[in-house]
Formats: C-alpha cells, sequence, structure tokens
C-alpha cells in the first residue's frame, strides 16, 4: 500500500475501497504533523486540496506528492 495510506487512516474494512479523499485531520496523521500546521501547508499551496460543499479535502495521493517534492528539493541543494 502506498505512504498515503498509513496506519494513521483507518484501514478499509472487507470489500471497502482505500479512501480517495482523506480529512485535513486524516492528512495530517498521515504526515504526523498536527493539523495547524497542515492547514498552513493547504493555505501556502504546498499540499493539494479541495473545498467540496463547506468540507475541505485532501486527495489521498497528496501527502506522498508532498513529500516526493519535499525530497527533491532537499536532494536538489
Amino acid at each position: 500500500m502506498s505512504i498515503t495510506h498509513l496506519d494513521a487512516v483507518r484501514p478499509p474494512r472487507d470489500n471497502e475501497p482505500a479512501p480517495v479523499l482523506l480529512t485535513v485531520e486524516e492528512a495530517a496523521r498521515c504526515l504526523r504533523i498536527g493539523r495547524t500546521t497542515c492547514f498552513a501547508l493547504i493555505r501556502s499551496g504546498e499540499l493539494e486540496s479541495l473545498l467540496i460543499g463547506g468540507l475541505r479535502r485532501v486527495p489521498a495521493d497528496a501527502p506522498a506528492a508532498y513529500l516526493a517534492r519535499r525530497r527533491a528539493e532537499r536532494q536538489a541543494s
């Protein structure tokens, strides 16, 4: 399973698909950061998110993409 589906997010039950969208809190747990820090990453555009109705959601692959970009930046420097 990908890094976006760490033990921080409830594993799917039998015959239940993996989540496509995460709450901000779930994304924060995946990244092992606080909720406020996660919202700051979203506000700055570093972490992709969507507004659905009045709910902020993070695509399940966004935390892994964020980490990949951070790693690439670190290796480039």
